[in-house]
């Protein structure tokens, strides 16, 4: 290590620190400040020196400082104005973060130290230097393997897991369990590969921080949703290298035939408030890297903060983070937390916002698989169906359709029907095709599957905060009993009730997303908000046998119907300019008598049956789906068919066939294949 630091001017592109020839450039990006300072440390925390940035380009600050290496530790000091009502919170006292470092030392977690405001508006003048991370000088060598071909869209369907709830319970070795390597040990990916899911849905694993108000409580932030930095996974995941260890999961998942799309979270960063810590971008330069109006956040994400992905400067990050993940450490593509936020110019939401924009004409980014998640809760804030073609979208209508006609609600069928064929309500015709839609019943933020069908309002007591957090309308039904029971009639109630809603998210239009753990009745008590439950109320409950582990044959005989009959995905139709070149199929709705649904028939709101039949235009295969929710029997006839060719799936084993006609017994789901 050099006594004598030998500064040369450097460039200010890459940013971040690059190991160069005899040497390391550093590069970061502050417009308001007037001074930044280089801070070097030694591998156990001792401060090596300070050295100030000489040299400034179009609002980055540039050097080489020669001799150091891979494995220098470094992170920023900036001086510049304190100017509260400018939202400019330059303070030399703290240390911050390298925006663009690929790896850090530690986790971060709150001090008062790292505060840099007092309760008065004045300079907090505490030093923080021994309670940040500090950055990693780091040349990471890319994922070289060969990634499996991406799926056929009408093949795709994702499976969200969380690195440590998938892998915490799962029988492997106790030292692999809740990481990265865990998660894609022998035992899950042969779990994966019996169900037949083409894409693993990874919730966030950029290194985040726990919010201050739970640290407070003794809670932890779980799911992950508040990032301390774009390019780095967590160690939390670790055994050892978070860096290796997740490119390693994802070279296993790859070799295992998955597509991998990791949860992002560009909207809000975990610095939060402005009283909570100063450890990256509010100190090197807040007025640019967050949105801001008359002194005070726009918080439209609800975290504190959100992202000014206006600016250049953020659409520059972003993308950078997004292809150092794609290049390097090897995802195929994004699920976009609170994507209204990315697309929102000064103020309001534009399909056009140059972040969007800057993704979908990057070269690498537009190939990739990327998922929005259309909202956030600022003004516009609903955006579903509006963003551009490139993004597939989560859509919230389908859930809540598909969930209030399973409970009975009247007055469904005609939005429950637009919903099976693509919600084109949303996804309109000639602009963008049903797999647009990305449907779910069940996301990590709400109940589970199986808590859908046990509890009638939320049990969050153990958040610690009343329970007043989650969603208030969940659109639930428990079947007369709260919770757990061991009355039979109810548990075979519920079971039924959950491949109901499986065979309706496999038979839908669109692209089906699972939640990790629903294949096996997995509950959280009736928690609909568990962001802060690390522990057994998240982890997966890994069953030995039961009736409920038959799930995953369920979901694997769904999906594999669904491989077979790219119809169920996707639907030409004659009326869509989309597929106005490809040859027509038809699409027909049907009462139980086997006519052809009246005005009267849509209009009933107490239609509990609904029927449809496909024709696949080249194959001339003929297919009759039927949907009953009521637990009374009742006879339905499939149209112009005189017998069936084969009964391809039921929710229900004691559905009765006598010829030509079905006698549901209870609440079902049918495919069935008619002759031509």
């Amino acid at each position: 290590m050099a006594t004598s630091w030998q500064i040369r001017s450097g460039t200010p592109l890459p940013l971040g620190a690059t190991p160069t020839d005899d040497g390391v450039n550093f590069a970061v990006f502050s417009e308001h400040a007037t001074k930044l300072y280089l801070c070097l440390y030694s591998d156990a925390g001792e401060v090596l020196t300070r050295l100030p940035f000489p040299n400034k380009q179009r609002g980055i600050w540039h050097m080489e400082v020669a001799d150091l290496k891979v494995g220098q530790h470094y992170a920023f000091r900036a001086d510049g104005p304190f100017v509260p009502e400018q939202m400019h919170f330059f303070n030399p006292h703290k240390l911050l973060i390298d925006p663009y470092a690929k790896r850090l030392s530690e986790r971060l977690v709150f001090h008062e130290e790292q505060v840099t405001q007092q309760e008065d508006g004045t300079l907090d003048n505490r030093d923080s230097g021994n309670v940040v991370p500090k950055s990693i000088v780091s040349h990471i060598t890319p994922l070289e393997h060969k990634r499996p071909k991406s799926p056929e869209t009408y093949q795709r369907s994702l499976y969200e897991l969380h690195i440590k709830g998938f892998s915490q319970q799962l029988d492997i070795d106790p030292a692999l369990q809740g990481t990265y390597m865990g998660a894609c040990s022998a035992h899950a990916i042969e779990h994966l590969q019996q169900l037949g899911i083409t894409t693993i849905q990874l919730m966030p694993c950029f290194a985040f921080a726990d919010e201050v108000h739970l640290q407070q409580k003794g809670l932890s932030n779980y799911w992950g949703y508040n990032p301390i930095n774009f390019f780095t996974p967590d160690h939390r995941y670790a055994i050892e290298d978070p860096v290796t260890e997740f490119q390693t999961m994802i070279a296993t998942f790859h070799a295992a035939g998955f597509e991998v799309i990791l949860d992002v979270v560009y909207n809000h960063t975990a610095e939060s408030e402005l009283q909570h810590g100063t450890t990256c971008y509010r100190g090197l330069d807040n007025a640019v890297y967050y949105r801001h109006q008359d002194g005070m956040y726009l918080n439209y994400t609800g975290c504190g903060n959100c992202l000014n992905t206006y600016h250049p400067a953020s659409v520059r990050l972003i993308c950078d983070s997004m292809r150092h993940w794609v290049e390097i450490l090897g995802v195929d593509g994004f699920r976009f937390d609170l994507g209204v936020d990315l697309g929102r110019e000064q103020h309001d939401f534009s399909p056009t916002a140059p972040l969007l924009q800057a993704i979908l004409q990057d070269p690498i980014l537009s190939q990739t698989t990327l998922v929005m998640e259309p909202w956030d809760i600022g003004p516009n804030g609903y955006q579903v169906g509006h963003f551009p073609r490139g993004f597939l979208e989560c859509n919230d209508k389908y859930r809540d359709t598909v969930r209030r006609f399973w409970r009975g609600d009247t007055h469904t069928i005609p939005e429950f029907a637009t919903r099976l064929m693509g919600s084109r309500d949303v996804f309109h015709k000639g602009h963008k095709c049903a797999l647009h839609s990305v449907n779910y019943i069940t996301y990590h933020d709400g109940y589970t599957l199986k808590d859908l069908v046990s509890y009638h309002r939320r049990h969050n007591l153990a958040n610690l905060e009343d329970n007043r957090d989650g969603h208030t309308d969940n659109i639930s039904q428990n079947f007369g009993l709260e919770g757990e029971t061991d009355d039979l009639r109810i548990q075979q109630a519920r079971i039924n009730q959950q491949k109901c809603f499986l065979a309706t998210l496999f038979f839908s239009q669109g692209t089906p997303h699972l939640l990790g753990g629903d294949e096996f009745s997995n509950s959280q008590l009736g928690n609909n908000n568990a962001y802060c439950q690390d522990n057994e109320t998240t982890w997966l409950k890994w069953p030995k046998e039961s009736r409920e582990s038959d799930f995953s044959r369920v979901i694997s005989e769904l999906i594999a119907l669904r491989q077979r009959f790219p119809i169920l995905a996707e639907a030409f139709l004659p009326d869509d300019p989309l597929y106005q070149h490809k040859q027509s199929d038809e699409v027909s709705w049907f009462n139980e008598f086997g006519h052809p649904m009246s005005s009267s028939d849509w209009d009933d709101p107490e239609r509990d049956f609904i029927s449809l039949q496909l024709i696949e235009s080249q194959s001339q295969t003929k297919l009759w789906l039927a949907f009953y929710r009521e637990d009374l029997t009742l006879t339905a006839i499939p149209p112009n068919s005189s017998h069936f060719k084969s009964v391809l799936f039921s929710t229900d084993e004691t559905i009765q066939l006598p010829e030509n006609t079905v006698e549901f017994t209870r609440r079902s789901v049918l495919l069935v294949e008619l002759n031509g």
